[in-house]
C-alpha cells in the first residue's frame, strides 16, 4: 500500500517537473514576451519575493471560500434531505437549482454587490455559498432516490416507518454522493471565491490582486497570485479527500 501511494504521487510530480521545465525551455528559446508568458522561474521569484502579501490576499479568498462551501454544503444536503421527504418541495427545488447553475456568475455577484456594501465580504460568500448549494443539493437527491431497490423492499416487509427508511437506507448511500459533491465542491468554491473579486468588492483578495498586477503589467506578480490560488484549491480538494477517508475508510480503500 505504502509502494502503491508512493507511486501515485511520483508520476504526478515528474510530470509536473517536466511540464514546468519545458515550459521555461519554450520561453527562453523562443524568446517569449513576460506580458506573454512569464517563465517558472520569474513566477516563483515573485511568489518567493511577496511572499507575505500574497499570503494575505490568500487568507482574504480562502476564508470567504470556505464559508461559502461550509454554508453550502450544508444547506444543500439538509434541503435534498427535505426534499427527498416531500415530493412538491423537491419538485420546486430542482428546476430552480438546474436553473441557477446556468446563470453566469457575473450576473449574479453584480446582483449581491448591489445589495451589499461596497466593503462588504458577503457578496462573494453568498456567490460560493450558491454555487455549492445546487452541486451538493442534486448530487444528494440522487442519493436519497437512487437507493438500492431489495434493501427498500425489505424495509417495508418489515413495516418500517418512512423516517426509519430514511435513517437506515436512503442517508448512508447518500453519504457516496455527498462525498462526491464534496471533492467537486471544495476547489469549485475556491474559484467561485477568487472570481467573483473580479466584479467589486474589496480589493485585497487573490481575484484582486491578479487583475491589479496584470493591469500594471507585472505579469509575472499576476500569476504568482494566479499559483497561490491554484494551492489553494488544491488544499481544499486534498482535506475534503481527507475527511472521506475519516468518515468512510472502507469506501476511500475501494477508491484507491
Amino acid at each position: 500500500m505504502t509502494r502503491q501511494r508512493i507511486l501515485a504521487m511520483f508520476w504526478p510530480v515528474l510530470f509536473g517537473a517536466v511540464f514546468l521545465g519545458l515550459w521555461e525551455t519554450f520561453v527562453v528559446t523562443r524568446d517569449i514576451k513576460p506580458y506573454l508568458l512569464p517563465k517558472p522561474s520569474a513566477i516563483w521569484g515573485q511568489f518567493h519575493g511577496n511572499f507575505t502579501l500574497i499570503r494575505n490576499s490568500t487568507r482574504v479568498t480562502a476564508t470567504n471560500a470556505f464559508i461559502g462551501l461550509f454554508l453550502g454544503v450544508a444547506g444543500g444536503a439538509l434541503v435534498a434531505l427535505v426534499a427527498n421527504r416531500f415530493r412538491l418541495l423537491r419538485e420546486l427545488v430542482m428546476p430552480l437549482a438546474i436553473s441557477v447553475a446556468a446563470v453566469p456568475i457575473i450576473v449574479l455577484v453584480a446582483i449581491f454587490n448591489n445589495l451589499f456594501s461596497i466593503t462588504s465580504e458577503v457578496p462573494r460568500r453568498l456567490m460560493v455559498t450558491l454555487i455549492v448549494f445546487f452541486v451538493v443539493f442534486l448530487n444528494v437527491s440522487k442519493g436519497l432516490t437512487q437507493s438500492d431497490p431489495t434493501q427498500l423492499e425489505l424495509m417495508r416487509s418489515y413495516g418500517a416507518s418512512q423516517s426509519t427508511i430514511i435513517r437506515k437506507v436512503r442517508v448512508p448511500n447518500a453519504l457516496a454522493y455527498l462525498f462526491i459533491a464534496l471533492r467537486q465542491v471544495a476547489p469549485l468554491a475556491v474559484v467561485t471565491a477568487f472570481v467573483s473579486e473580479y466584479f467589486g468588492g474589496t480589493q485585497d483578495g487573490l481575484g484582486a490582486r491578479i487583475t491589479q498586477s496584470i493591469a500594471s503589467s507585472r505579469d509575472a506578480a499576476g500569476w504568482a497570485y494566479v499559483l497561490a490560488a491554484c494551492i489553494l484549491g488544491l488544499v481544499f480538494f486534498g482535506v475534503a479527500i481527507a475527511i472521506e477517508c475519516a468518515a468512510a475508510p472502507r469506501r476511500s480503500r475501494q477508491l484507491s
